[in-house]
């Protein structure tokens, strides 16, 4: 299988990434959480991919693993695809961890909301797991999913491409969660080895 399919989830996720910054707790906290999430929301400095994030995180969304997963993730923020805003909300700070609810607006995930589980690095709080959708729009996310299936037109047959794209519209929130949360990709290699050839 392609190894840019693989990557097509983990570039939706990839959006959502350059956004959703840091947790907290205090009102301090919560003005540092809106001003990283602003800040990396329009960001194209590969230094959020370790600034921003625990490997975990990188892990998670590029589904590579170590270094690879890095520069997986900084090439990606170099290419940012434009999510326009993000908005926190319900931040829950338990010590040295914390969730937040990231609304993404523009990019892949154009619609969602994602609870994002952070850590605190030091005095720096940092993505950790992408946890799931709190808000889901499954029509927006198709059609994010078919605009970067179409970018792969040519390496992707027209009738692998509308398997895949049938697959996401008659799968669960938990499978759509798995699929592109997952920091395995094997949920979406079921799916494509139920599919035609991908050329």
């Amino acid at each position: 299988m392609s190894k840019r399919l693989l990557l097509l989830p983990c570039l939706l996720l990839a959006f959502a990434v350059a956004l959703s910054a840091c947790g907290g707790g205090s009102s301090d906290d919560e003005s540092q959480i809106e001003e990283a999430i602003e800040k990396s929301a329009a960001s194209e400095d590969p230094s959020v991919c370790t600034e921003l994030q625990t490997q975990k995180f990188t892990e998670q969304t590029t589904q590579e693993s170590g270094k690879a997963a890095v520069e997986n993730c900084e090439e990606e923020a170099e290419e940012n695809e434009g999510v326009e805003s993000a908005s926190v909300a319900d931040v829950e700070v338990d010590g040295s961890t914390a969730t937040a609810e990231a609304a993404l607006k523009g990019g892949g995930f154009d619609g969602q909301t994602i609870e994002v589980e952070l850590v605190k690095d030091g005095d720096r709080w940092k993505l950790n797991e992408a946890v799931k959708f709190t808000e889901f729009d499954r029509e927006k996310l198709v059609e994010a999913f078919e605009r970067e299936l179409s970018k792969a037109s040519n390496e992707l047959s027209p009738q692998f491409a509308a398997c895949f794209v049938e697959a996401f519209k008659n799968a669960s929130q938990a499978g759509i969660e798995e699929m592109l949360l997952s920091s395995s990709p094997r949920a979406l290699e079921e799916v494509a080895e139920g599919c035609p050839s991908p050329s």
